[in-house]
């Protein structure tokens, strides 16, 4: 990517039936870089992402990509233009081997193994089989192979190791594209870094800053 590109929500709302997930939510992830989405279950943070990827439509507001608005355009077009969604479940073609999972990505699995050579013993078994740590490992090498611009992963470390879960959030940190996670807490592999960080509740934002911002707010309390 040879220049900065950036997702944004406006004013965005999402319903499901009658009930309203999203109340007009305004946030901006500036890429390269890792912007942090943090919340529990039920803030909001998942439908975030879905809405940024289009796999769910707005009530109201906008999606904007470098300075266009794509709320109309299909999830499939926003991932021909290289937009990768992980999601916590399903994120992996469970009836195929992990090298066909690869191979679905990339000529070569080269740069996967790299990154998780914990996969390279695996390559024969059906992704299905594997532990859920193991399952993240192998979505997020796809999104890696893939050298998407922009990145959108629903809690990466899932099921992972503390190692391994900090070698992922390096990775994700140091990609050349503009990364989106949501987690239920503030991951401790970031607690030295300079990420952006929007913390929601029921659906609304109630923070926004860096990292060590939010880190200092809490302490004070």
């Amino acid at each position: 990517m040879t220049a900065r590109t950036a997702v944004s929500l406006r004013h965005a709302r999402v319903r499901y039936g009658p009930l309203e997930a999203l109340h007009g939510v305004t946030l901006t992830a500036p890429g390269p870089g890792l912007t942090v989405l943090l919340g529990r279950n039920g803030s909001g943070r998942t439908t975030v992402l879905r809405a940024l990827a289009g796999t769910v439509p707005l009530a109201d507001g906008s999606v904007v990509w470098d300075g266009t608005d794509v709320t109309r355009v299909p999830a499939y077009e926003r991932a021909r233009r290289g937009l990768v969604l992980v999601p916590e479940r399903r994120a992996v073609f469970g009836s195929l081997t992990v090298r066909e999972n690869l191979d679905l990505a990339a000529a070569t699995p080269d740069p996967a193994l790299d990154a998780y050579p914990e996969l390279a013993p695996l390559l024969p078994r059906r992704a299905g089989t594997l532990s859920g740590g193991e399952q993240r490992m192998l979505a997020l090498s796809r999104a890696l192979l893939a050298r998407a611009r922009v990145v959108l992963v629903d809690e990466p470390a899932q099921g992972m190791s503390p190692t391994v879960a900090a070698r992922t959030y390096e990775l994700l940190a140091t990609l050349d594209a503009c990364v989106v996670v949501a987690e239920q807490r503030l991951p401790p592999a970031l607690h030295s870094r300079t990420a952006i960080v929007y913390e929601l509740r029921r659906g609304a934002v109630v923070f926004s800053g860096e990292a060590a911002e939010l880190r200092h707010r809490r302490e004070k309390r």
